[in-house]
């Protein structure tokens, strides 16, 4: 592996943070906040790491796998250590441990925090947090691979690092058209929700903010008590509408405003994840208006939908506190805190399409201890799934659970209540945000001990890059 072309692509991915870094910055001039030292030095420290490989080591066109995959791996890493800074720098409730902690939470956008009064941090400081969301919804890398050369070959090698066999699926287009696709959707989606939740009442600032969080599936909010501190219906509606967008794969997306054949009502995959977020809105509205959460069952439909749809997509806004709903509707959505999104979405963790193939599995296999000398293929609509695939997922799924086992062990053994461990650990891999118990939709992560906050990033890393390709870069010895 050459070091010195893996720490030349690592230098683009510092000056990309240093662009935002640097607006952010300008925003703290025009509001006079005492953020600007702490991110003009982000800044420049960013730019200077970005720019020294970019100087002394010469372009390569030709990438190896395992050069791709380091890329991907020490891009994301960086870019939260870098992401940290201004939160360190600033001071106030960030300790080293806590502004690590909200870097990754943000890059990866998983939305959990460790802020206890959001609205007591300066504008620049939450534009940046916002920010971070924005950045590492759609991947830093993709945002990097745009600044390549159109012939540089290294593009598909990062594309295919970057980017699961599941997500590719529905990309029929090479390495450059398959990025523009990505962006566009992104930029699209991000400045349509921005301008209607102006119409529907929210500042600018407000607007962006929680577009860049939304589109991203992170769940950042610039209010303490997120989106419920709108008190609107409106606001509530345009959000659910385009968390559900982020969560589907942009590519089905792109060809649905195209017109093309294979478009999101046409695909099983968006059929089933959006019928299965229908019966858990109905489940869970039921049993809240039958337990009398709520005294209607309108307004126990409303604040189901919302809270379904934002953990079911893994963006993690809230408009309800859930610690106080019945068990019955923590555990349907604790379901969909493992679930997830679409692949091809901005969504993290396990995935839609995976659960999907797991139960169309099963399915399979009592066919076949019915027949056992038939041949049966695991379709998806009128696709066959590659048995590489299905046997990837399967192996996926288990290492998934293994993951969540094995950190709420370690959570309960550091004194977290069982609750609090599971749900966090879920939501952690899940880079869905809030989980219950001291951690609920209303709650954050601050009295969580300072080793249990750095277990838990593993976590939202291994979610975010989906756990083999961070893994993978450490055996070392199967890669000569």
């Amino acid at each position: 592996m050459r070091i010195e072309v893996v720490l030349r692509y690592v230098g683009l991915v510092m000056i990309f943070n240093a662009l935002f870094l640097f607006l952010a910055f300008l925003l703290s001039l025009y509001y006079s906040e005492s953020t600007d030292v702490p991110l003009l030095y982000s800044s420049l420290i960013a730019l200077i790491f970005g720019l020294l490989p970019i100087i002394y080591v010469q372009q390569s066109d030709y990438l190896k796998i395992v050069e791709g995959i380091a890329i991907v791996v020490f891009g994301w890493l960086s870019t939260c250590l870098i992401g940290s800074l201004p939160y360190l720098l600033w001071g106030g409730e960030f300790s080293v441990i806590n502004a690590w902690f909200e870097s990754v939470s943000g890059f990866t956008t998983t939305g959990s925090t460790v802020v206890n009064d959001i609205e007591a941090l300066p504008k620049s400081l939450l534009f940046w947090r916002s920010a971070t969301h924005w950045i590492g919804g759609i991947g830093i890398i993709f945002f990097t691979l745009l600044l390549l050369p159109k012939s540089n070959t290294s593009k598909l090698t990062l594309l295919n690092t970057e980017m699961s066999k599941i997500a590719k699926a529905d990309f029929k287009y090479r390495a450059k058209v398959t990025l523009k696709i990505l962006v566009y959707v992104y930029l699209g989606l991000t400045a349509l929700e921005t301008i209607l939740l102006m119409i529907a009442g929210m500042d600018f600032f407000d607007a962006i903010n929680h577009s860049f969080a939304t589109i991203a599936t992170g769940g950042f909010s610039t209010k303490n008590l997120s989106i419920a501190s709108f008190h609107s219906v409106s606001i509530e509606i345009i959000i659910m509408i385009f968390m559900v967008l982020s969560g589907i794969h942009f590519g089905l997306i792109f060809n649905t405003i195209l017109g093309k054949r294979n478009n999101i009502f046409r695909s099983p995959i968006i059929k089933a994840f959006i019928i299965f977020l229908v019966v858990g809105i109905v489940f869970i509205s039921l049993k809240l208006f039958f337990a009398g959460t709520y005294s209607s069952l309108g307004e126990a439909f409303r604040y189901a939908s919302f809270q379904v749809i934002s953990l079911g997509t893994t963006t993690g806004f809230a408009t309800a506190d859930t610690l106080n709903w019945p068990s019955f509707t923590q555990i349907i959505l604790i379901y969909f805190t493992i679930q997830c999104a679409t692949s091809g979405s901005t969504s993290g963790g396990l995935k839609f399409d995976r659960v999907w193939i797991f139960f169309k599995a099963v399915g399979k296999q009592i066919k076949l201890i019915q027949h056992p000398r038939a041949i049966f293929l695991l379709k998806i609509g009128d696709k066959t799934i590659d048995e590489e695939i299905e046997t990837h997922t399967m192996i996926f799924i288990i290492l998934y659970l293994f993951i969540i086992l094995v950190t709420t062990t370690l959570l309960t053994f550091l004194n977290v209540d069982l609750i609090t461990a599971f749900s966090s650990s879920a939501a952690s891999i899940g880079n869905v945000g809030p989980g219950f118990g001291d951690v609920s939709s209303m709650g954050n992560y601050s009295s969580l001990p300072s080793f249990g906050k750095f277990i838990l990033t593993i976590n939202m890393l291994l979610g975010r890059l989906e756990i083999f390709g961070i893994i993978s870069l450490f055996f070392v010895k199967s890669w000569r």
